[in-house]
């Protein structure tokens, strides 16, 4: 039986060309962008994730993660950004504890 992909192969060049240059980036930029760059691209993906997803995956997906803004910036309110970010670690953690098993 064959597994559905999540990404096909453009997607995925699409999101290794961003991360690739992300990182190029990064070098001359402020490191505040860092945070930001790598949730762009977990919005990215789970945006490409969400319609080949199980039901509790896309709830996951629409959690927390879908609430922090593409453009976050840890410039300002710093301790409200990495709480927002402890909500989405969290969030997956709880979803992968009861995909793969173990207690939560």
């Amino acid at each position: 039986m064959a597994t559905a992909w999540v990404l096909d192969e453009d997607d995925a060049l699409e999101l290794l060309a961003y991360l690739i240059t992300a990182a190029r980036t990064q070098v001359d930029e402020a490191a505040e962008y860092g945070p930001m760059r790598l949730l762009t691209a977990a919005h990215r993906l789970a945006e490409a994730m969400a319609p080949r997803s199980s039901p509790a995956t896309a709830e996951t997906l629409n959690g927390p993660l879908a609430e922090m803004p593409l453009l976050a910036v840890p410039r300002e309110q710093r301790d409200e950004y990495v709480e927002d970010l402890d909500a989405v670690c969290r969030s997956l953690a709880a979803h992968l504890t009861a995909r793969y098993g173990g207690t939560p």
